[in-house]
């Protein structure tokens, strides 16, 4: 038997549930964006797995692991708040939210934090990679706590916060425009490429790589072999796959009028970026390659990063430009990397 009177209401449902549905299909889609962006998890580990030697493979892994653990209790305790908090209809430029959100604090859109995390987690797994092989877990997991829990939470605040100095939706934004970076492309890669650029500078090169075990100089640099072509692979499709809730997600809802078409212009630019960094990382490595040896190559690891590239590098402007532009973006980031 139905009850008449709920199916009276479904049948004719008041504007505040219409709402309510609406927020609904707005956090599932924040949850689903969010699963994709956490995904990308999975992505960096088969990738760092299958770059690096096989007798390493289990140390890498754990720290991918460890990213998530320790981003997930940083960004929780600390990160969140110095990300976010703040008072509400405060107008003032600041540098790091001071009140609210610290362990939660006065937070009831848990899904915002759950999306953001995922973020705050890719940031930080970045670094992953450039550390390989070098780094002692102990480190590692102190790195990437602090990563979640400050540094990356102040880069958010300038440029995703209301109060933030850098930001397009401050009240008084700088230059009279501030910063567009739509879903990350400076404030998570470029966050994370340079952590990893100092984390390099400080560890040094692996051992073996440039000097032998006696400490005397290599007549050349000692290169070495990544153990699974496959998992590298696996690892760059994962990624791209996951860059689908990193950029059409961070519309942040799917239901206003308006943000369907921009979430789907992000999906297309972002899936154009991506394969041409990929051709013309590949092209323009096997042109180089002729040129100087007269052999043929064609580079799967040039294909894989050049693919990479495209992603991050159109990942800051695919709300707003158009598909030729995302193409042409694509194109210089895969010659970027060959760079």
């Amino acid at each position: 038997m139905f009850d008449t009177d709920n199916t009276r209401d479904l049948q004719d449902p008041s504007i505040s549930e219409i709402i309510s549905r609406l927020e609904n299909v707005d956090t599932f889609y924040l949850l689903f964006a969010g699963a994709l962006v956490f995904l990308m998890q999975a992505g960096f580990a088969m990738l760092c797995a299958g770059s690096i030697r096989a007798m390493n493979v289990q140390n890498i892994l754990l720290k991918n692991i460890l990213d998530a653990c320790s981003g997930a209790l940083g960004f929780y305790s600390i990160g969140y708040a110095l990300a976010y908090g703040g008072v509400v209809g405060d107008t003032r430029t600041t540098f790091i939210g001071t009140t609210n959100y610290f362990f939660l604090y006065n937070v009831d859109n848990y899904i915002n934090w759950f999306f953001q995390f995922a973020f705050a987690a890719t940031a930080a797994t970045i670094v992953a990679g450039t550390v390989a092989e070098r780094c002692k877990l102990e480190a590692y997991f102190c790195y990437s706590f602090f990563l979640t829990a400050f540094v990356y939470p102040v880069v958010v605040h300038a440029v995703w916060d209301k109060q933030g100095f850098l930001s397009a939706f401050n009240s008084n934004p700088l230059w009279g425009i501030g910063m567009v970076d739509f879903a990350g492309s400076g404030v998570v890669h470029t966050t994370g490429g340079c952590t990893a650029l100092v984390a390099a500078i400080v560890l040094g090169p692996r051992v073996g790589r440039f000097y032998n075990e006696h400490g005397q100089a290599l007549e050349e640099p000692r290169t070495f072999p990544p153990h699974s072509v496959a998992l590298q692979v696996l690892g760059t499709f994962l990624l791209w796959f996951g860059w689908y809730g990193f950029n059409p997600g961070s519309t942040l809802a799917i239901t206003p009028l308006g943000y369907g078409d921009v979430a789907a212009l992000a999906a297309v630019t972002t899936t154009l970026s991506a394969a041409t960094g990929c051709i013309s990382a590949l092209l323009f490595n096997f042109v180089v390659v002729l040129f100087l040896t007269g052999e043929e190559v064609f580079d799967l690891t040039m294909a894989m990063n050049g693919g990479l590239s495209g992603l991050v590098a159109i990942t800051a402007g695919c709300s707003t430009v158009q598909p030729w532009a995302a193409i042409a973006i694509g194109l210089v980031a895969g010659l970027g990397y060959f760079g």
